[in-house]
């Protein structure tokens, strides 16, 4: 095991912005934890088949990368937990008597899997992960009102916020709050402020004009 395990999903080869093939992996796993609903589609060999599945290569290449990054990456992390064990009908004995593990997020993977672009049903998952949360419910509610109108906004601080534990900027993921929130604030986010406290200004029609000039230039 790792002194120290990393996450890797944001890490980018040196010579060019690609993901590694640790990072895809890792993402990879969380997207099939996050999405698979039965038990059966969450052990190591079912997500290891469906990552090979869908990149059209042998999944006994890729076992022992998942195993890795299961074992000494997610679980020691505390992105993802063994939510049981499955019976064995065949095999060894010994084998058939532990059952296979299969996993689940906890509430910090729910909040990894909101920073992934190949997450569809994020709001499916913000629901879960804010029902997990002991966050207060003003902040719930601000950033659910603000998923239902401006959702690409909302899940961008996510990545924000997890790329920030990625590269050691935040020490722990939880709690998910506003004053770990400030942490990341960056130019970007206070370019969007100043837009947003600008716009509430205009009139109406200025507020039409700015819309139609956005909408051109985007």
């Amino acid at each position: 095991m790792r002194i120290n395990p990393k996450l890797s999903i944001f890490d980018t080869f040196k010579t060019k912005n690609e993901l590694t093939g640790e990072a895809l992996r890792q993402r990879a796993i969380i997207v099939r934890l996050a999405t698979e609903s039965s038990p059966s589609l969450r052990t190591r060999t079912a997500i290891s088949q469906k990552i090979a599945e869908e990149n059209g290569i042998a999944w006994k290449n890729i076992y022992s990368g998942i195993f890795h990054d299961l074992n000494e990456v997610l679980l020691p992390l505390g992105i993802a937990e063994e939510a049981g064990r499955l019976p064995l009908k065949r095999g060894p004995k010994a084998l058939q008597e532990v059952g296979i593990p299969h996993y689940r997020l906890t509430q910090s993977g729910l909040l990894v899997a909101l920073s992934l672009k190949e997450i569809n049903n994020k709001e499916q998952l913000l629901t879960q992960f804010f029902s997990m949360s002991k966050s207060d419910h003003e902040f719930q509610n601000t950033i659910l009102k603000l998923t239902k109108i401006a959702p690409r906004f909302v899940f961008s601080l996510f990545e924000r916020y997890v790329k920030a534990y990625c590269t050691r900027k935040l020490e722990n993921l939880l709690p998910f709050n506003l004053a770990n929130l400030k942490k990341i604030s960056d130019e970007s986010l206070a370019i969007q402020r100043e837009t947003l406290e600008g716009f509430t200004r205009l009139s109406k029609l200025e507020k039409e004009k700015v819309l139609n000039f956005v909408k051109v230039i985007s």
